[in-house]
């Protein structure tokens, strides 16, 4: 028992002292043994000799506990210094991140029509259907419905299928004039090497009262919008339906790729579909209580312009995350 407090103190690592711990308190260990005398002891003696063995046990843990704190401290401070370095070290392994493209595509984007004096407009991605169709002058089993497969939630509301429900929320709420875009992600069910059940666009809404507005404002502004994107490409606007818009046209630019001359990206055309927009219908102005007003809409996924921007075959390959990808972007 004279030596207990001295195999403590010379313990020199905490699994040396472990096994101080072991022989001195385990179930087996000294202290145990000296309390299985107590059946030996006549009856007179066992209350004093227990009560001096629980003092004994009592001062042993304390010197047992100080120790554990010091070389638990000794442990902690070596295993630091072990895993110490300089930061102030060059390494030829660090590299610079980047952008990821759609992103990149999407700030390039904004930054254009923030130029021109866009407000940038947010909402919610969970709408109903008043935002996301009803205003947007698609009424219950209006068949221009099933071209948005849609998510729908057990209460009636939905994932957005587009971020026109915006460019509602935004007339709800002001009085022309508007100038707004409307960036974000929007859902639905399709998946395939163009389609992805997650996918952002950009959408952009002008107003102005009277009837300031016109086709010809529309098609100058999406032409040099195009390019400052694409460069030098032909524009052409086709003949269109969308419900929300009355003219509408599909916007093409001539292939980046083949300059035009068709190949198998522009399915041997010469064409690339790259938007669409047209002057908002009157049954929009109506159902946002707008009287005597004018304006146009145009709406373009991101990841489109981003695939045709650095030559990514497959839409899906964005959203996989892998790093061969994503390197080529620094």
């Amino acid at each position: 028992m004279e030596n207990l407090e001295k195999k403590i103190q010379e313990a020199d690592s905490l699994e040396a002292l472990e096994k101080v711990r072991i022989e001195i308190f385990g179930k087996k260990g000294v202290l145990s043994a000296e309390f299985a005398k107590l059946k030996d002891i006549p009856a007179s003696e066992k209350k004093e000799f227990a009560a001096g063995l629980n003092r004994k046990k009592a001062q042993l843990l304390d010197i047992f506990n100080s120790r554990h704190e010091i070389l638990a401290q000794e442990a902690l401070h070596k295993q630091l210094k072990s895993e110490d370095f300089d930061l102030s070290l060059y390494s030829f392994n660090s590299q610079k991140g980047a952008l990821h493209p759609v992103r990149e595509t999407m700030d390039k984007i904004i930054d254009y029509f923030v130029a021109l004096n866009f407000a940038v407009e947010s909402g919610p991605m969970a709408e109903d259907d008043f935002h996301n169709f009803e205003a947007l002058n698609l009424p219950k089993n209006h068949p221009a419905r099933d071209m948005q497969d849609t998510f729908y939630f057990a209460d009636g509301k939905l994932l957005r299928t587009h971020t026109s429900p915006v460019q509602i929320r935004t007339m709800l709420k002001e009085e022309p004039p508007i100038r707004i875009i409307a960036p974000g992600a929007v859902f639905r069910r399709d998946y395939d090497l163009t389609h992805t059940p997650m996918f952002h666009q950009v959408e952009g809404l002008v107003v102005e009262k009277g009837h300031k507005v016109s086709f010809a404002n529309l098609k100058w502004i999406l032409t040099d919008f195009l390019h400052e994107m694409f460069g030098e490409v032909d524009v052409r606007f086709r003949p269109s339906f969308f419900p929300f818009t009355e003219p509408s046209a599909e916007v093409d630019i001539s292939c980046i790729f083949c300059k035009g001359s068709g190949c198998r990206v522009c399915s041997h055309t010469g064409w690339l579909e790259v938007l669409g927009c047209g002057v908002v219908d009157p049954n929009v102005f109506e159902a946002v209580g707008y009287k005597d007003v004018s304006g146009y809409a145009f709406g373009l996924g991101v990841e489109r312009f981003a695939m045709l921007l650095h030559q990514i075959p497959d839409l899906r390959s964005l959203f996989e995350g892998d790093i061969r990808l994503l390197e080529q972007f620094r």
